[in-house]
């Protein structure tokens, strides 16, 4: 008899892009991926540093993306995972959130806009005059709950028209399920701020305090847990395949590489992480640091993961880019963005060594947000693009390791760094930086990322179905 093979569907959606991949459950390789850029971005004319993308785009962009995986594959999919850009925010109605009537896939309706982890509205003066969390973990804008909050001081009519929050992977899970309400995973809770990682639950008596709605937080569950079944045929995946909650993006990538305890994982995309496992019996400060450059993040089973995370990251060099193109039309030359990526790295290149120092830092840090980006040792011979992209290169990764320093992963018993992140993979300018930047070995996994972290997740976890009822 034929033994027919089964597959996780694991869809990671990014800031920039939807990825979709298809593990096979024995082998746990990678079947068959796609991935298809969002084009979501709103342009910002409000004056607010807001930071927006169209929902109905990115479900577009979905739509497209599991459309293009091999449809004979997606019907032996039984079970599907997602993550997806943490902090940042929607809100739908709860009843009406999507359109299913197209056929076997769904567009979005009743829902906002995203607003995302790079959201700059909440100003430092009104953080301030935010209550202290009781978590580890301080607030900052781009955050779920401090995104509430401006919305309830500046325009609290805007919340009126909607019943339920969560980040755009959760909205996916709770329209595959259709459930009216949303289900989150500590994992994304904890990057919203207001909630004790702890306990395993939200600021309700400190939030209310501040006025905020606490109908619109989310039913937490544990980070691995199943939330539903599919209540309808998805681009051939069938009706009542299993769904788990949604998870965080970057606890998936590290997921898909970090294979011991001593492994570091350096995940460049957007933006810039570098983190280690903690110690299996570490618990967290009882109130946050919010001067200090590492983090610590929920990951699975209970256990935390040390982390920098810089705001500064590919979008950097992405910046670097645009200025470029900028330049070049106000000189009456017209040229695409991809075409002078690559252009750039092969200036790069050709420049082995430059002493011109970039302090990448122009989206500033959650724990100094007013340290800008500066350039410094600026002489006559420094000054052609190749010297300046490998100057930009080598200022991501120092500034991750002025936030983490090499003696803090060596004193945690860190043997290996594990490269991943879309960034790292296309830019060999930023590989070679890092091998003169850390002193141990450093290795790249080509299947390591978030689409593939998530699969991998739901294919390891012997879950049970039995509390899925009380989502509904």
């Amino acid at each position: 008899a034929v033994v027919m093979s089964s597959f996780i569907l694991g869809v990671d959606v990014g800031t920039t892009s939807v990825k979709a991949v298809l593990l096979e459950t024995e082998s746990k390789t990678v079947a068959a991926s796609q991935s298809v850029p969002t084009n979501s971005e709103i342009a910002d004319s409000s004056g607010i540093h807001a930071k927006e993308q169209d929902t109905g785009q990115i479900i577009d962009s979905l739509n497209t993306c599991i459309s293009k995986l091999p449809r004979e594959l997606l019907q032996q999919v039984c079970r599907i995972g997602l993550c997806g850009q943490m902090h940042g925010i929607l809100f739908w109605k709860g009843k009406s959130g999507c359109d299913w009537s197209n056929g076997d896939f769904f567009t979005a309706q009743d829902s906002s806009q995203l607003i995302t982890w790079q959201d700059g509205r909440c100003s430092k003066d009104f953080l301030s005059s935010l209550p202290q969390p009781d978590s580890h973990l301080s607030v900052a804008t781009g955050f779920g709950c401090a995104t509430v909050l401006w919305y309830m001081k500046h325009r609290p009519e805007f919340l009126m028209d909607f019943t339920v929050a969560g980040t755009i992977h959760d909205y996916i899970v709770s329209m595959l399920c259709s459930l009216n309400g949303c289900v989150m995973t500590n994992q994304n809770a904890a990057s919203w701020g207001f909630f004790n990682t702890l306990t395993n639950e939200w600021n309700t008596d400190i939030l209310k305090g501040a006025g905020f709605p606490v109908q619109l937080l989310p039913q937490c569950v544990p980070s691995g847990s199943l939330v539903g079944r599919s209540s309808s045929v998805w681009h051939g995946v069938p009706a009542g395949t299993p769904v788990g909650a949604a998870l965080g993006d970057f606890q998936c990538s590290v997921y898909s590489c970090m294979r011991t305890r001593t492994d570091a994982v350096l995940n460049i995309s957007t933006s810039a992480q570098l983190t280690f496992a903690m110690p299996v019996d570490f618990r967290p400060p009882d109130s946050p640091q919010p001067s200090s450059s590492i983090s610590y993040f929920p990951y699975f089973d209970s256990t935390y993961l040390a982390v920098a995370a810089s705001l500064n990251g590919g979008n950097v060099l992405a910046t670097l880019v645009q200025m470029l193109i900028g330049w070049m039309r106000d000189l009456g030359v017209e040229q695409s963005d991809d075409c002078l990526y690559e252009k750039i790295i092969e200036c790069a290149l050709k420049q082995e060594t430059c002493d011109l120092k970039v302090c990448p830092t122009i989206l500033g840090e959650r724990n100094s947000p007013l340290s800008l980006g500066h350039v410094t040792n600026i002489s006559t011979s420094n000054l052609s693009l190749g010297h300046v992209t490998r100057a930009l290169c080598h200022g991501i990764l120092s500034n991750l390791t002025t936030m983490m320093p090499t003696e803090c992963l060596q004193q945690a018993g860190v043997r290996r760094i594990v490269g991943s992140g879309s960034a790292l993979a296309r830019n060999e300018v930023l590989r070679q930086e890092v091998g003169k930047v850390f002193p141990m070995q450093v290795v790249y996994r080509q299947d390591a990322d978030s689409a593939v972290g998530v699969a991998r997740v739901f294919c390891d976890s012997p879950l049970s179905l039995n509390n899925i009822s009380s989502f509904q």
